[in-house]
């Protein structure tokens, strides 16, 4: 390790997902919510008397969520920025922890996002800077505007197409071993390359997964860390960052700043370098998503993390597991996916997960919100620093 880390004194005493994930056209957004919460709680051995502190996102809001669990809260956080909002909600928990304002957080994130029951409906205001300077050109949504990073990434570093397929194929490996993942039967590179072209240079099979499902977590002090049935996983760094709404105005194409912001404080705050990092979760909406996540985590130089996947580094028996339950690509991805990347971290440092790593020390989360616009890291660990 390197350095002594000052932690959140904080520590992950619940987490769970709804019952199944996918495709759940009887289960509304609301009942998503409860189901993933109803279950973290049950998982955390306590019941929701015992929660005064609750965190959610969008439509219905941690005001209704926290009504329909029959909760009165202390304190509350609506913060919303695309999917990696949960990641945020778990930083500030730790934050109102510390100051006193909760003791037990509650967490919840329930989406329809393939069947559409209950879920807001998606509109543009033609009045933001989106609809004024990126839709007219035909920019809008995450096909059409990740698109243009990812085609300068490849000018400029060589990317090949073959390379970026190939992160899709690390990641089935991983889909394979899990009995919850939507798609898990094994794919090639020339699979990925013969499926539908979607929005230039991306294949259907780089892109994520359309689903339903939630997932939930408790967060609490780490000195209750003895008083729950499952391992605690302790949260001993965050970050968050903001680059920009527009997809135009990123700092620069071939490299995400709020990525490297948001782990740089992260990883600070935990006390540990790449090198002790034992897993690892990238948010893939699309497949170069990882690669942009690698590089700016510093566990490879610019324009070597397509190289680095494709050698087999991050596959089953690579030397960092990476997007471990499948993925976006092939879990799961209901919208805003964060919280299904936490919840593996989760299962990895507790030793429960369906594909499971060697015994992890460190796992690290990194979430993106809307494209290239927001950022969210974690670091947990089975023993706080």
């Amino acid at each position: 390790m390197t350095g002594n880390g000052t932690g959140s004194g904080v520590i992950i005493a619940g987490a769970a997902e709804t019952d199944e994930v996918g495709r759940l056209p009887d289960h509304s957004t609301m009942r998503l919510h409860v189901e993933a919460a109803r279950n973290a709680v049950r998982d955390a051995g306590l019941t929701m008397k015992d929660i005064d502190g609750i965190a959610s996102v969008s439509a219905p809001g941690p005001t209704a969520v926290a009504h329909a669990l029959g909760i009165y809260p202390d304190w509350i956080d609506g913060t919303g920025i695309g999917g990696t909002s949960f990641l945020l909600h778990v930083r500030h928990a730790a934050a109102a922890i510390r100051a006193g304002y909760a003791k037990t957080v509650l967490i919840t994130h329930g989406e329809s996002g393939r069947s559409r029951v209950g879920a807001p409906r998606w509109s543009m205001d033609l009045a933001s800077p989106q609809g004024q300077f990126e839709l007219p050109y035909g920019t809008l949504g995450p096909t059409t505007t990740f698109t243009i990073p990812m085609l300068r990434y490849m000018k400029e570093y060589g990317l090949t197409h073959e390379q970026l397929a190939y992160v899709a194929v690390a990641q089935r490996q991983w889909a394979a071993k899990n009995p919850r993942a939507m798609f898990r039967d094994v794919i090639t590179v020339e699979d990925v390359l013969a499926s539908k072209m979607v929005a230039y240079p991306f294949h259907l099979l780089e892109c994520c997964l359309v689903t339903d499902g939630g997932g939930a977590l408790i967060v609490t002090s780490a000195d209750r860390a003895g008083d729950f049935p499952k391992p605690p996983v302790h949260v001993i760094g965050t970050g968050e960052s903001a680059e920009s709404p527009l997809i135009s105005q990123m700092v620069d194409f071939t490299e995400s700043q709020m990525f490297r912001q948001a782990g740089q404080k992260a990883f600070a705050e935990a006390g540990i370098a790449a090198a002790d990092v034992d897993h690892l979760m990238i948010y893939d909406a699309f497949a170069h998503v990882p690669i942009y996540g690698l590089e700016a985590l510093g566990f490879v130089k610019k324009g070597e993390a397509g190289p680095f996947i494709a050698e087999g580094n991050t596959e089953p028996g690579g030397r960092l597991p990476l997007n471990t339950n499948g993925g976006g690509l092939s879990y799961t991805h209901t919208g805003m996916y964060g919280m299904f990347a936490i919840q593996e971290g989760v299962r990895q440092i507790r030793g429960e997960a369906a594909a499971q790593v060697a015994n992890p020390e460190i796992s690290v989360i990194l979430g993106n919100g809307g494209m290239f616009a927001t950022c969210g890291v974690l670091v947990l660990a089975r023993q706080p620093r």
